[in-house]
């Protein structure tokens, strides 16, 4: 059993930056598909970024995004101390929600789909004023 813990959220101004932080049960960080998702009020979940177990990274794109996350967000991993990070930058009103930190360690191959991910946080509430 996976377990993970996020932390780092909180309330920041337009164009701050926040850093998530995400502590998972022993041994899940080095082999695993890691990932950050979001749900904003009435909104669906979405992936934001993924991390694989071999140091690649994918980011949420596409003509959604009035900025692309890529050039926001950056997520990393500390596979010594079992943590996942989300660095966020340049914040955004519209990037309130409430941020989840996932994992599935059968996949090779990850993905931005919340259906690819089988263990998840409580989530950490972030939100942006203007």
């Amino acid at each position: 059993q996976v377990q993970l813990q996020e932390s780092g959220g909180g309330s920041v101004q337009a164009g701050g930056s926040l850093r998530l932080s995400c502590a998972a049960s022993a041994d899940t960080i080095s082999r695993a598909c890691m990932a950050w998702f979001r749900q904003a009020p009435g909104k669906e979940r979405e992936g934001i970024a993924n991390s694989n177990s071999f140091g690649g990274t994918q980011y949420a794109g596409g003509s959604q995004y009035k900025e692309q996350i890529k050039d926001r967000f950056t997520i990393s991993r500390d596979s010594a101390n079992n943590t996942l990070y989300l660095q966020m930058n340049s914040l955004k009103p519209e990037d309130t929600a409430i941020y989840y930190c996932a994992a599935d360690p059968r996949r090779v191959a990850c993905g931005l789909l919340k259906e690819q991910y089988t263990f998840w946080g409580r989530g950490t509430q972030v939100t942006v004023s203007s």
